[in-house]
């Protein structure tokens, strides 16, 4: 899976006031004054989204980069940053779509070429696009967790998979991918993982 090339304009303050009307020391001084950090990240999105033209990823961009600039961290001490989420749905039993993730020949034909992958606990997954990454959680059939790294991007990224069997032979992904610290960098993701899903679902249903 490799990262889209994305024209995001940096988060500065002439961007924002382009796209919200303020800038994004106006916005930090208004979500001061509504509690800072402590309010919670939904409050304050919610509140930016309402005040503008309803542009969630603005919105987001404005709450993410006010935590960054009052100092707020995760307990690794990294902002706790920017999240994806893409979904798809494929014709194709359960059993099967989550077995994608786990088999090398497979990950070939969406993913990236050249997998090599430990599908186990604690096991490693790598590919000729760059992706690397550490299986922390694999439940057969309900979910995956994976600490990800994507060449080019900042490293420190985690990746949930969560699969549903949606009947009538049909399974159902969700895909977070969590702690992105630029929004550039998630913006090349969400495309990223976008196109990789749209491959997994081509695969598995031509066969």
């Amino acid at each position: 899976m490799k990262p889209a090339a994305v024209a995001t304009p940096d988060p500065t303050d002439a961007a924002a006031k382009s796209a919200t009307g303020k800038t994004l020391s106006a916005w930090y001084a208004e979500l001061d004054a509504l509690g800072g950090v402590s309010a919670g990240r939904r409050e304050l999105v919610n509140h930016v989204y309402a005040a503008t033209d309803k542009d969630e990823w603005w919105a987001t961009t404005i709450v993410v980069e006010y935590e960054k600039a009052r100092g707020a961290a995760e307990k690794d001490g990294r902002p706790k940053g920017y999240s994806i989420c893409s979904t798809k749905t494929i014709t194709a039993p359960l059993a099967t779509v989550f077995a994608a993730f786990g088999d090398a020949k497979t990950l070939d034909a969406w993913l990236g070429p050249d997998s090599k992958v430990a599908f186990t606990d604690g096991g490693a997954l790598s590919n000729g696009d760059g992706n690397r990454a550490t299986f922390t959680r694999i439940r057969t059939d309900k979910d995956l967790r994976l600490d990800w790294q994507a060449e080019g991007l900042a490293p420190g990224t985690q990746v949930e998979v969560l699969f549903a069997d949606k009947g009538k032979g049909k399974t159902g992904i969700t895909l977070n991918h969590t702690r992105i610290q630029s929004r550039r960098d998630a913006d090349a993701l969400r495309a990223g993982w976008a196109s990789a899903l749209d491959a997994l679902k081509t695969h598995l249903e031509s066969r």
